[in-house]
C-alpha cells in the first residue's frame, strides 16, 4: 500500500514528462523488436472479453483465469482461421491482456493484433483475407465461450480453482455446474475493430496500448480534498471525454484490482509468431508476401518514427530524460507537500 500511495502522489504531482522515462526505455526496445517483425500486409484487431459474471472469480484466481483467457482466445483464433470455410490458413498474432475499463473497474479482456491472412497449410503461399472481412465474430464468440467453460470445468475437477467469500458456495459441484449454465445464456463478446491501414499504424497502436497499466499519467487531473480526478472516455455517448472524481481510497482500490501475479506475462505471441516458430516462419511469410505483392505494386506509407512515441501528448514537444529512478528510490522518495496537491 505504501508503494502505491507513493505512486499516486508521484503521478499527480511530479511533472508529467519525468514519469514515462522510468519504463520508457524497455518499451522502446520492445517496439523496435516488433518493428522488425511486421509484415508488408494489412493488420486486424480483435478483442476477446470475459462476461461480467466471471469478474469475481477472476479476481480470486488471477493467474489461472488470465492464463485461460490467453490460451482459449488464441486457440479459438487458430482453429477458426485454419477452417477452409473461413480462411484456411495458419495465422500469427500477439495478444495483450488488459484488466480495466476507462473508469478503472475490473474488465478482463485481451487485444489480439493479426496480419490479415496467413500461411497455406503446406506453407507454399500466403492466403490473404477479404479486405472488409477477416473472421466471423459470432462464430469466434461461441467457440471461445465453449473452450473457456471447458477450461473452467477442468480446473474445478483438478481442484485448482479457489473460492472465497461470497463465492464459497460454488465449491460444491452442483452449485458450480448450475453457475456454469448461466454463462451459456448469452453470447460472449468478440469485438472486431476497424482494420489497421498498414504496419505503420500497428506501431502507433503498440506504442499507445501494450505497455500501459490501468491509467496513463495524461488522464490524471487533480488530487485535492481527498479525491482523485481523472478523465475517461464515455463509449456509450460517442466517446465523449468526461471527468470522474473518486475518493482516494476508492481510486487505490480500483488501481490495485489490476496488479498482476508476480512474473505474469501480459504480452504473448501465437501461431507463426510463437517464440519457437518465429525464426523459421516469419521470413517465409515475408518472402511469400513479396512474391504475391511486388514492391512496385504497393503504396506504402512512411513508417512511423519511433521517436514520435516520446512526444508530449499535451504540447507535442519532445520529452527528455530529467531523472532516472530505481524502484527502491521511488519507494523512499517522500511525497510532495499537500499544498501542491491542487490541480
Amino acid at each position: 500500500m505504501r508503494g502505491l500511495r507513493t505512486y499516486c502522489h508521484l503521478v499527480q504531482l511530479v511533472p508529467k514528462p519525468a514519469l514515462p522515462q522510468v519504463s520508457g526505455h524497455a518499451r522502446l526496445r520492445w517496439l523496435q523488436a516488433r518493428e522488425r517483425e511486421l509484415l508488408p500486409a494489412s493488420y486486424v484487431h480483435l478483442v476477446f472479453t470475459l462476461p461480467r459474471e466471471l469478474a469475481p472469480l477472476a479476481l480470486q484466481n488471477k493467474r489461472l483465469i488470465y492464463n485461460l483467457l490467453f490460451h482459449t482466445s488464441a486457440a479459438t483464433l487458430l482453429e477458426i482461421a485454419r477452417d477452409p470455410r473461413h480462411l484456411g490458413a495458419e495465422i500469427g498474432f500477439f495478444s495483450v491482456l488488459h484488466t480495466w475499463d476507462q473508469r478503472l473497474q475490473h474488465h478482463p479482456h485481451v487485444h489480439c493484433v493479426l496480419a490479415a491472412g496467413g500461411l497455406a497449410p503446406d506453407h507454399s503461399r500466403w492466403i490473404s483475407s477479404r479486405r472488409s472481412f477477416f473472421l466471423p465474430v459470432k462464430v469466434l464468440g461461441r467457440v471461445f465461450r465453449g473452450k473457456f467453460v471447458a477450461g473452467l470445468k477442468t480446473a474445478f475437477h483438478a481442484g485448482t480453482l479457489q473460492f472465497h467469500g461470497h463465492l464459497l458456495p460454488l465449491a460444491e459441484p452442483r452449485a458450480f455446474a448450475s453457475w456454469l449454465r448461466v454463462l451459456f445464456r448469452h453470447d460472449w463478446v468478440v469485438y472486431s475493430k476497424r482494420p489497421f491501414g498498414g504496419p505503420e499504424h500497428v506501431l502507433r497502436y503498440l506504442g499507445a496500448y501494450t505497455h500501459r497499466v490501468a491509467i496513463s499519467n495524461s488522464r490524471l487531473v487533480a488530487l485535492a480534498n481527498g479525491q482523485v480526478t481523472f478523465r475517461w472516455r464515455d463509449s456509450a455517448h460517442g466517446n465523449q471525454k468526461r471527468l470522474i472524481a473518486l475518493p482516494l481510497e476508492e481510486f487505490l482500490r480500483r488501481f490495485l484490482l489490476h496488479l498482476l501475479p508476480r512474473g505474469f506475462m501480459r504480452i504473448r505471441n501465437f501461431g507463426f509468431l510463437a517464440n519457437r516458430r518465429r525464426a523459421e516462419l516469419l521470413p517465409l511469410c515475408s518472402r511469400l508476401l513479396q512474391q504475391s505483392h511486388p514492391p512496385a505494386a504497393r503504396t506504402a506509407s512512411p513508417a512511423l518514427p519511433i521517436h514520435s512515441l516520446w512526444q508530449c501528448p499535451l504540447c507535442g514537444g519532445t520529452m527528455q530524460v530529467v531523472e532516472r529512478l530505481s524502484a527502491a528510490q521511488l519507494l523512499l522518495r517522500s511525497p510532495p507537500h499537500l499544498s501542491r496537491c491542487a490541480a
